[in-house]
């Protein structure tokens, strides 16, 4: 497993992390101003995030600083209630693809949706295995533009606290039977991004990772992100409690280990929601933060 004690050079910073800082938007491109200075090489940032800063300045202020991007958040939410909602899903989806593509993000991350209109109080029915049979048509459908665009879709597992209106997919092993069905040639179009936040209480975790990695040859891996936070005990707010990693419950090195088994190089993503904590500081010493836990407990 590489040692990250000594420099911070595979952080990543979620700029979810830090979009809100006592009560104000942190813009984008302070953000990555921020970041620059820190010596911090990757973000993933959010889509109304770069919306709101523009995306070729973004680009351009990436390019200004040598910041990589470790994933683009996010495209998705594939459920639908009717063919106007689904075509509507399909085109923003496209357009996700197109900004990830500008941007030079390694993949874009999915967050799949849940039941139709869940997410605004009012579920179209209760049909969750419905709600997947939408999921899988619309990765299926989207999958075709990624191949061309040569821009890996990642599929994210939330845990089941969202199933009903934020993602039916909930395990590694539930991405994992999409990604076999869609892509069985392995051929690195379609993966899974993991979030510690979602799968640590996973009892088949290890086994899970084991079969997202390289075939027998080599080949293949389907590990195209990794997200690090911690779980609070107690966590107060379903979405918005994470915890900073070594606050927490998560054995965050451990899975690493796992993944690193399995050829993963690729960045620790610190994506970290806490409205309650890390959103009432200043942004400067959050970013410090992340960058000493990421050494010490990462």
């Amino acid at each position: 497993m590489r040692d990250f004690s000594t420099d911070h050079r595979w952080l990543s910073i979620n700029t979810a992390t830090v979009r809100q800082q006592r009560g104000q938007d942190w813009p984008l491109l302070d953000i990555l101003d921020a970041c620059g200075q820190r010596g911090i090489r990757a973000v993933s940032p959010w889509r109304d995030q770069v919306a709101a800063a523009g995306l070729q300045a973004t680009a351009n202020k990436l390019q200004e600083h040598g910041i990589e991007l470790s994933g683009y958040c996010r495209g998705g939410m594939f459920t639908y209630t009717d063919a106007a909602s689904r075509q509507a899903s399909r085109d923003d989806n496209r357009r996700a693809l197109d900004e990830a593509c500008t941007l030079h993000a390694p993949c874009l991350v999915l967050v799949v949706g849940g039941l139709p209109g869940a997410l605004a109080g009012h579920a179209a029915h209760r049909d969750i295995a419905g709600a997947r049979e939408q999921v899988n048509e619309g990765i299926a459908a989207l999958l075709d533009d990624a191949r061309e665009r040569q821009m890996p879709l990642a599929i994210e597992p939330l845990h089941p606290m969202y199933a009903a209106d934020r993602a039916c997919i909930n395990t590694l092993a539930q991405a994992l039977d999409v990604c076999d069905a869609l892509d069985p040639g392995r051929t690195g179009a379609l993966g899974l991004a993991v979030d510690l936040y979602h799968v640590w209480w996973d009892p088949t975790l290890a086994v899970q990772i084991q079969r997202a990695g390289p075939d027998a040859n080599g080949d293949g891996s389907r590990l195209l992100a990794f997200h690090v936070c911690d779980w609070l005990t107690p966590t107060t707010h379903l979405l918005e409690d994470r915890g900073m990693m070594g606050d927490g419950v998560i054995d965050i090195p451990h899975i690493r280990a796992l993944v690193e088994a399995q050829g993963f190089a690729g960045y620790s993503e610190v994506e970290i929601f806490s409205r309650g904590n890390w959103w009432r500081q200043d942004g400067g010493q959050v970013l410090d933060t992340c960058i000493e836990r990421h050494r010490r407990c990462v």
